[in-house]
């Protein structure tokens, strides 16, 4: 997630925010987590200016309204940002990166995740680095003196101390200090700048240079810039390399087996359930009793927090506690280094490995996919880290899917949302995102939620205590459902000779004896894709009791593929004999198999893909989509190929797929005939011809992404109406009371608004979990339907999907329930009731009669909170940000704005008109 949009909308008129990074503070024993923002400003009288901006957050900052603004730091001549290494701790490739801010005022330590955006992000500060140059004037900052911070407003600094005395520099290459000649150094995968002088040039000679090193030598090996054979993969990636280290690199991969061994390591893969407890016992027991110390240690969490706080927002003191509980069960005949932590709400994922393997970890990436309610929320989803071991990629996913026994399709389709949604950025940004698929080996832990069906729970439970696992598994969720192939297709799951790890009574072995009674299931699961994997243990740990679950836990010994360096440089020697007889080709050329596509029948948020091959000629090539003359990218906003550019050697092919999807973004000007389904791409050759794709199409007008007031003066279903009508009813400016404009016979509320608030209040009125707990995608198309083609008779839905409906459809309306104009009016009055109401009146007439008929309808569900659960603040943060929107464009300093739009929503709820 791009998190500079949140902090952009913080800033004022002119400055912009660069590049954002989420990092900790480390302040003592202190770590508290911090948004980063490179801004820059350009003063009236030339140049440019740039400061760092701290943020607080409390959660993943989607916008300006998740985050407070903490600190400013101007990049100033004195300013310095530097690389350090803790005191007695092996440095390992891919582990975070610990950097020092200094200037004369201050001097902050960030931990910083390893990876593509962090370095991107270090290179940006160091490119903002004003220099040494006497003649360039000292910057002023006197456009820092406007934003308000919660430490100590900003003062503009002083110039003292910039110029550091001989033999201050620090230990290791740094970003500031006047790296005015950026450009004329290389930086490594770690950001830091370093020495021309002691790169590897980009010849032959310097792509077989290897390095062997002793373990002592490990930190200075890794931080210099030398070229590994082991590390081939990224130093062909790096964007100073051209054309002919990308066929290079592309023939090397085609080779492997030429110049690679396989090679045996022991992962340890384990996932705990723990049901928002904190840890109450050791995890030896789970970890390394019994075993010989694993190479590589994969440890997976779900439910580390189940308070409301985790669920709206970020931050939990248990990731502290359960990534102690794990360093401290680590095996305790090997030293161990933390590569990577990754949370998302209470699932995370540890990655440990033998301090010997650290010089062979490398291209470490983490991201995060929440399935929760409109796909946001991240009390499911799922995290992952993938990484480069030797000459193997490796993907860990960790996985908490829906619960409940009926909701299996929900449970295959939060497994399908993972897979296509998480994608890791490549070193070389130029290359299209890695996809979990695209790994040797897929080692897929977690809370998978699959139940055992049709049988009873005292059948389920005799049959447990007879041990006869067997017939208990013909009865198991994900054996059906792996079966027919609708998830985890490929993957291999060990035979479960272990008892069902979930429900029992906290504290004990005793099944679940709650009024509930919830059957016995294996929900915690352990699956694997790939080659070279042989799993040796599959088991519970029935001696953990913290958790109504049991931790399980497998391990392997995986071939990876190591490279053999004396065939490796024979390989690359031929490679490059062969490429020299190539220098002197033809100018690219390719065929396509398809240039014309025609979508038919688009549907709101309903994906429809196209695609066509590009055959490549006898020349390598490089392809790209690029922008048409005065267009800010490559295609409409509802138009995707994926991928977007790539590279061909000679004879070979790729294809590519066109996304069409329509969303809130872009479906009211194609409701209103003023954006239609049609765009030309213009395909891109280097050094070659463009050739040209039409792409053409019809969009279903649909309730959603319609405003208010149209819809009310749709008495007919939308898709009944002529397109002409549709368009000069979505064209019709917003009409209020006063202006005396009034059409014949509108209704009070829109119909589609009326049928499903109804259908919840029919059916869904002592439902659990509402407004919390996704619905399914398939219903979602069906209620879509039904609402667009008035056959309300034909709805057919679980209360989930049509909760989730109702709040994607007031996400749609391009002006919000709470008009736009009227947003600073409620936050100003959040505290009082009578002066909100008195807001409220101001609205147009069919805005009021939404925003009542909608806090009525949430009242009725108060009633029944014994049964559903449901609270005011529950519903008031689901609510509060889709009915009270800011104005778009508007600066949202804090999240203050959020609390006092909640208070306001809140107030309705807990009053009566």
């Amino acid at each position: 997630m791009d998190q500079s949009v949140a902090i952009q909308e913080t800033l004022a008129e002119g400055e912009y925010c660069i590049i954002a990074l989420q990092g900790v503070l480390c302040e003592g024993d202190s770590r508290q987590s911090r948004l980063l923002g490179l801004v820059r400003h350009r003063p009236k009288q030339g140049g440019q200016e740039h400061a760092l901006f701290l943020y607080t957050h409390r959660r993943m900052a989607i916008t300006g309204d998740d985050v407070s603004l903490d600190q400013i730091v101007p990049v100033s001549r004195d300013f310095t940002l530097e690389e350090v290494s803790p005191d007695g701790e092996l440095y390992i490739l891919g582990s975070d990166v610990t950097v020092q801010l200094d200037t004369a005022e201050l001097s902050l330590v960030f931990l910083l995740p390893f990876g593509s955006h962090t370095r991107m992000f270090l290179q940006e500060v160091a490119k903002a680095c004003p220099g040494f140059d006497p003649a360039t004037p000292d910057p002023e900052f006197l456009w820092l003196s406007g934003y308000r911070c919660t430490r100590p407003e900003f003062e503009p600094p002083t110039p003292f101390g910039w110029n550091s005395p001989p033999g201050t520099a620090p230990r290791f290459a740094g970003i500031g200090g006047g790296a005015s000649d950026f450009d004329d150094s290389r930086s490594d995968k770690r950001g830091l700048l370093v020495d021309p002088s002691s790169c590897a040039q980009d010849t032959p000679d310097s792509l077989l240079t290897r390095q062997n090193k002793s373990k002592s030598e490990i930190t200075d090996m890794v931080r210099s810039s030398t070229i590994m054979v082991s590390d081939k993969a990224h130093i062909l990636s790096m964007q100073k390399f051209g054309l002919r280290d990308t066929i290079v690199k592309s023939r090397l991969m085609q080779k492997e087996e030429d110049y690679t061994y396989i090679q045996n390591f022991r992962f340890f893969v384990g996932t705990y359930n723990v049901n928002g407890q904190s840890p109450k016992e050791g995890l030896r027991p789970w970890l390394s009793h019994g075993i010989p110390a694993p190479d590589v240690y994969c440890v997976g969490f779900q439910e580390l927090d189940l308070s409301k706080e985790a669920f709206f927002f970020h931050d939990t003191p248990k990731e502290e506690e359960w990534f102690k509980a794990v360093s401290e069960g680590l095996h305790p005949d090997a030293k161990y280094a933390k590569v990577k932590l990754v949370r998302l709400v209470g699932i995370m994922l540890l990655l440990y490995v033998k301090q010997e393997h650290a010089a062979h970890i490398s291209e470490v990436e983490a991201e995060t996919v929440g399935t929760g309610i409109m796909g946001r929320m991240g009390n499911k989803g799922g995290v992952a880290i993938r990484f480069q071991f030797h000459n193997t990629s490796i993907c860990v996913v960790n996985s908490h899917l829906a619960a409940h026994t009926e909701e299996y399709e929900r449970r295959n389709q939060d497994y399908k949302d993972i897979c296509s949604r998480m994608q890791f950025c490549q070193i070389d940004p130029g290359l299209p995102p890695l996809t979990i698929s695209k790994h040797d080996v897929i080692l897929w832990l977690g809370d998978l939620n699959y139940r055992i069906e049709e049988l009873d729970v005292e059948t389920v439970k005799n049959l447990i205590e007879e041990k006869d696992f067997q017939t208990l598994y013909a009865y198991d969720q994900l054996k059906t459902q792996m079966a027919t192939k609708a998830v985890f297709e490929g993957f291999i799951e060990g035979k479960l000779t272990f008892q069902p790890t979930y429900k029992y009574d906290t504290g004990s072995d005793d099944w679940d004896t709650s009024e509930k009674c919830r059957a016995p299931a294996w929900c915690d699961r352990v699956l694997w894709k790939g080659k070279n994997i042989t799993q040796l243990s599959y088991q519970s740990h029935m001696g953990l009791k913290t958790s109504d679950h049991k931790p399980v836990s497998s391990v392997f010994d995986i071939g990876v593929k190591v490279v053999n360096e004396e065939r490796y440089r024979k390989t690359l020697e031929e490679i490059i004999r062969s490429l020299d007889k190539m220098e002197n080709a033809n100018i690219p050329s390719v065929s396509l198999s398809k240039r014309e596509f025609c979508f038919q029948n688009v549907k709101y948020m309903q994906l429809q893909v196209q695609s066509f091959t590009i055959h490549n000629g006898q020349v390598p090539c490089q392809f790209e989509f690029i922008n048409k003359p005065d267009e800010k990218s490559y295609c409409k906003q509802w138009l995707n190929a994926n991928p977007s550019r790539g590279f061909l050697l000679p004879d070979s092919a790729v294809e590519i797929e066109l996304e069409l999807f329509v969303n809130k973004t872009t479906a009211t000007k194609l409701n209103s005939g003023e954006d239609k389904i049609e765009d030309i791409l213009v395909l891109h050759l280097d050094r070659g011809k463009d050739y040209f794709l039409s792409v053409s199409g019809n969009y279903l007008p649909s309730c959603f992404g319609s405003p208010i007031h149209t819809l009310c003066y749709m008495r007919e279903p939308i898709l009944e109406l002529p397109l002409e009508t549709i368009r000069e009813l979505t064209l019709m400016p917003l009409q209020t009371e006063d202006d005396g404009v009034q059409l014949e016979n509108p209704l009070g509320i829109p119909k589609e608004l009326w049928m499903m608030v109804d259908y919840l209040y029919q059916n869904a009125i002592q439902q659990e979990d509402l407004f919390q707990q996704p619905g399914l995608r398939s219903e979602f198309e069906h209620i879509r339907d039904c609402l667009d083609t008035g056959m309300i008779e034909s709805l057919s839905a679980s209360n989930h999907s049509v909760a989730e409906a109702l709040l994607l459809f007031l996400e749609s309306l391009p002006e919000p329930v709470i008009c736009y104009s009227t947003y600073h009016n409620c936050l100003e009055c959040s505290g009082n009731y009578t002066a909100s109401k008195q807001v409220i009146s101001t609205l147009p007439t069919f805005h009021q009669n939404v925003f009542n008929y909608l806090m009525a309808f949430l009242r009725e569900l108060l009633k029944k909170s014994a049964k559903n659960h449901l609270d005011e603040n529950i519903l008031a943060s689901v609510f509060g940000g889709l009915l009270l929107r800011n104005p778009a464009g508007h600066q949202k300093p804090d999240m203050a704005e959020k609390k006092k739009a909640q208070e306001f929503i809140h107030l309705f709820l807990c009053n009566s008109p």
